[in-house]
């Protein structure tokens, strides 16, 4: 049996319909709650520039309401920065940020935005917040997450769901293949590996089968699931078949 696999679960499209009439239902917290009371291993939100979802003041109810690790998504600008330092989430996962884009359409390109990106990693770690690199599964975007001396790095699954929402299994097993390699290159450079994106009931189990994987990340697809069968009983299916995937 492989080790067991981490499900955090990303609450911002809870928010994201808050949001969508004002006031402060469906909250956000009440989500995180029950993410905690079903066995989920931690929260992820991310607080975007336009604050489309996720806003400042949910960070602090967030990390009030549960025990679990708040993985705090972010761009890497100053004013995130003071933000992930004023609130010292467990960890802080960095991520490309376009204000058009409708969620994030890659990943970092952790290579060309090293001089960037630099400062604020060691800004986080020597603060003792775990940082973590949002990348595409690529040994040049691996590498220099290893130069950049991060612990963590989140593979984006974008191209492996879209791969299968078109039916093209070639390019599908490839990018299964590919994630699967840069997550044993990523165990052997010290680096923990994590993946997310687009990620359903249909499509997970390859992902969780992947043995080095320590860490999914789900929330759009949660959040959707949730509108029908209750977010208890979502959380509750992806982890039984992640767990399944690990037997």
């Amino acid at each position: 049996m492989s080790a067991p696999l981490r499900l955090g679960v990303n609450i911002d499209h809870v928010a994201t319909i808050r949001n969508a009439r004002g006031g402060d239902h469906p909250d956000p917290v009440r989500a995180a709650e029950i993410v905690a009371a079903v066995g989920g291993d931690g929260i992820t939100a991310h607080l975007r520039e336009d604050r489309r979802h996720i806003r400042d003041a949910d960070l602090e109810r967030i990390q009030a309401a549960t025990d679990l690790p708040l993985n705090l998504e972010m761009a890497a600008t100053e004013e995130m920065l003071a933000i992930a330092l004023a609130h010292r989430p467990h960890a802080a996962c960095i991520v490309p940020e376009k204000r058009e884009e409708r969620t994030t359409e890659g990943g970092l390109d952790a290579a060309g935005l090293h001089n960037t990106l630099a400062p604020i990693v060691w800004k986080l770690r020597d603060n003792g917040i775990r940082v973590s690199l949002f990348i595409e599964a690529h040994e040049r975007q691996l590498e220099a997450a290893g130069q950049l001396g991060v612990p963590v790095v989140e593979f984006h699954t974008g191209e492996y769901a879209h791969a299968g929402l078109d039916g093209d299994g070639k390019r599908e097993q490839r990018e299964i293949e590919r994630i699967a390699a840069m997550s044993k290159l990523a165990r052997e450079m010290g680096i923990e590996p994590h993946a997310g994106h687009g990620l359903t009931y249909e499509n997970v189990t390859p992902i969780a089968a992947i043995p080095e994987l320590a860490e999914l990340n789900i929330g759009h697809y949660l959040v959707g699931e949730a509108v029908f069968v209750g977010l208890e009983a979502a959380v509750r299916r992806m982890r039984e078949l992640m767990d399944e995937a690990r037997a």
